[in-house]
């Protein structure tokens, strides 16, 4: 992925905490294959699952490893300088290629320039000077008529002779086939020179079986047969006996044990069980007794090969080693001759075969043989093949069309991530669709595939993620249901009521809804908003909390004493009087904290009261709101998408104007009016003005009554000189009370 730096101009913007390349001109497009890997924003990323054309990912995705990289896309760029006279109409993404913008000076556009020609010819369209993909379409569907229509493949239809659809059904049968541009199966010229020689292959061995030696005539084949599914068996019996010779105290292991032969759950033993069991009864230097104690899965094929092959044995009960092996001699000319069977010629197919060679019979084979079809059907082929529009120049014309529609738009979220922030654009192809949930709309949603690998990596991004699973029937006539997993970042509000269990509703890209369930929530700051009041829904919920623990507490002890006594409690006065006082206590205290504290506050000059209160909200909300704006700033898309398979060279990060825009609040419409009037709540209107009234009454009050005393005056020379006078004279008398009288010490 190495690539040769250039002079050329390139032109960035810092977008996202990164550098990104702007692609603006055909120039810069072209030029890519000189622009440092590393100044790409993404290295690779899947082929499947974006929001990008598929047919487009398949085509880039030349190894068909489900991975796009850098080479891919360069290599795309590098096929259509040699197809297109300019790169500029890639910019436009438009779904017509003008015929004028092939490159006609290159061989390989003088033939895409024909073979467009051509396509257009077949739908009646010859004075059209553009082709889309619906032309291609349509000229597929006209071609499902032609037997000719330029690709070299011949399907077996009613348009050709019927030895000739024979010929190519049994080709097909044999030799596996290719996909015709009517989408009928059939075979080229290359399958049919195939079949050719797999046939002639065929026949001469099967002559040369015909003239081996038989030496057991007519049941020499079925005989041989049985020696090679019998052979690892028996030389395992013998091996056995040998080494229960060798070993006699091994002689048991050797044998069946109990435990092997148990029935299945429908009292049954199992065949493939039994048939891994030794053959029969493992005694040291013993013969093979087919008389008695042989395998039941094997016996019948024993006892026919013993019956072939009676004239080779000593005897029909029993089977000797030196049998065995004579057996196997006598039939090893036959064996060399028949494990030479050929093989079927190599050739490409798409289609697999469905039957051997030797399903056709020798007759069969010497009538193809003796016949003249491949010459026939050779001629149908090369006709084929020089009819216009091949099908390999029908391709490239429809990779020359979709590359001319959908690559620009690729590049906008691969090379750069131009349509991730440019928000007035269409998404980013990363971008699923869009979750409402909780008043919101979420537009960062990804599709996931493994929430438990996702969320491995996926934590590193610092955003509020919520993991759903959406639902849709479709078709809703069958029931059918559909499921996908997708991953919502919410970047906007708070998050009191998004909880596990939590409905939305998920709108793909297509305008399809889902029912969409939050099963999984990575819990990070959402705004600063949230930050500010968070500490105080902790203190309400707090003291809440602690409210319902008391009551319930007390509901506990009172139901516990009504259960354990039925006589009314006396009434303890002194108890009682207890109680009391700690209560006028508390009160008292309270009130004596209240009243220092306006004390406080009354001796600061008014304009000081406001620096009070902020400085109590900064005490209160200020550690929130700085941890808060460090970790928003720490949002990051990188690991978001690396969890989903991609590979990015930066963070990209995410800004809090971006993150307000991901994620869009319920607001009311401009021209919409608004009544506050709920009619199903009570009002208490009056009351609430009465008691607003007093409020102000009241602050009135006390403003005018401070006023009156002076205390908003600013305090001069004199009046300070006068308080100092008062309090030394408050001293000295303080002092004189405190010294003992003459009566008092006598």
């Amino acid at each position: 992925m190495t690539m040769k730096t250039t002079g050329y101009p390139w032109k960035f913007q810092r977008i996202g905490g990164i550098d990104q390349v702007i692609l603006t001109s055909a120039e810069d497009i072209a030029h890519l294959d000189e622009l440092d890997p590393k100044l790409w924003v993404a290295l690779s990323c899947p082929a499947s699952g974006l929001e990008i054309d598929d047919k487009t990912l398949s085509l880039l995705d030349n190894d068909n490893d489900d991975r796009i990289r850098i080479p891919d896309i360069v290599d795309a760029i590098k096929w259509l300088k040699s197809r297109l006279i300019h790169l500029d109409t890639l910019i436009e993404c438009n779904d017509k290629l003008s015929l004028s913008a092939i490159n006609t000076e290159t061989e390989n556009g003088q033939r895409l320039l024909a073979t467009a020609k051509a396509i257009l010819a077949n739908i009646e369209k010859s004075d059209q000077d553009v082709i889309s993909l619906k032309d291609l379409k349509d000229s597929t569907l006209v071609n499902n008529s032609n037997l000719f229509n330029g690709d070299g493949i011949v399907p077996a239809t009613n348009k050709i002779s019927p030895d000739l659809q024979g010929f190519i059904q049994d080709a097909l049968k044999v030799m596996g086939g290719v996909k015709d541009a009517s989408g009928l199966n059939g075979i080229d010229n290359k399958i049919a020179i195939a079949f050719k020689q797999s046939l002639e292959d065929w026949i001469k061995w099967y002559q040369n079986v015909s003239a081996a030696t038989t030496p057991l005539g007519n049941d020499t084949e079925e005989a041989w047969q049985l020696v090679q599914e019998l052979k690892d068996k028996i030389n395992d019996y013998f091996l056995r006996t040998e080494l229960a010779s060798y070993a006699p105290q091994a002689e048991k292991s050797l044998n069946v044990d109990e435990k092997y032969i148990v029935p299945m759950d429908n009292g049954l033993l199992s065949d493939s069980a039994l048939a891994e069991l030794p053959l029969s009864r493992i005694e040291a230097a013993q013969d093979l007794n087919l008389t008695s104690g042989l395998n039941p899965i094997w016996r019948s094929k024993v006892l026919r090969l013993i019956n072939l092959v009676k004239p080779f044995v000593n005897s029909q009960d029993s089977l000797s080693k030196s049998d065995w092996q004579n057996i196997q001699q006598i039939l090893s000319p036959y064996s060399a001759v028949v494990t030479s069977k050929p093989t079927l010629a190599k050739v490409d197919t798409t289609i697999a075969p469905t039957i051997t060679i030797d399903k056709l019979g020798e007759a069969k084979i010497n009538t193809l043989l003796n016949s003249d079809l491949f010459e026939q059907f050779a001629e149908l082929a090369d006709k084929d093949s020089k009819t216009p529009a091949a099908a390999a120049d029908i391709a490239d014309v429809e990779k020359l069309v979709i590359y001319h529609q959908h690559l620009y738009r690729l590049l906008m979220n691969f090379v750069s991530f131009y349509d991730f922030f440019d928000l007035d654009a269409r998404s980013a192809a990363f971008q699923t669709g869009r979750l409402f949930i909780d008043g919101r709309c979420c537009t960062l949603c990804i599709p996931v595939t493994d929430i438990v690998k996702h969320t491995t990596l996926a934590n590193y991004s610092e955003l509020f993620l919520m993991y759903c699973e959406c639902t849709r029937k479709s078709p809703a006539v069958n029931g059918t249901q559909q499921k996908r997993t997708i991953v919502a970042a919410m970047t906007a509000g708070d998050a009191d009521f998004l909880l596990d269990g939590r409905n939305g509703v998920f709108v793909d890209n297509d305008g399809n809804d889902w029912d969409a369930k939050v099963v999984k929530i990575i819990s990070k700051p959402i705004s600063i908003s949230q930050a500010i009041w968070d500490p105080y829904k902790r203190i309400g919920r707090f003291i809440t909390e602690q409210i319902n623990k008391w009551a319930s507490s007390k509901d506990s002890a009172i139901v516990s004493t009504a259960t354990q006594t039925t006589e009314p409690p006396k009434f303890d006065i002194a108890k009682s009087m207890g109680i009391f006082a700690a209560i006028g206590l508390a009160l008292g205290a309270l009130g004596t904290a209240i009243a220092t504290i306006a004390s406080s506050l009354f001796q600061l000059y008014w304009w000081q009261l406001p620096f009070v209160f902020l400085g109590i909200f900064l005490i209160i909300s200020g550690p929130s709101v700085i941890l808060a704006w460090l970790k928003l700033r720490q949002r990051t898309l990188a690991p978001l998408l690396e969890a989903s398979g991609w590979a990015i060279n930066g963070k990209i990060k995410i800004s809090l104007l971006l993150g307000g825009l991901l994620t869009s609040k319920a607001e009311l419409p401009k021209n919409a009016t608004r009544s506050l009037t709920d009619p199903m709540k009570k009002s208490h209107c009056k009351y609430w003005v009465a008691f607003i009234f007093a409020i102000i009454v009241g602050v009135a009050a006390a403003g005018g009554w401070l006023w009156y005393d002076g205390y908003f005056d600013e305090p001069t020379e004199s009046t300070t000189e006068a308080t100092t006078q008062v309090a030394k004279q408050d001293t000295t008398t303080e002092q004189l009370n405190n010294q003992p009288t003459n009566n008092s010490a006598e």
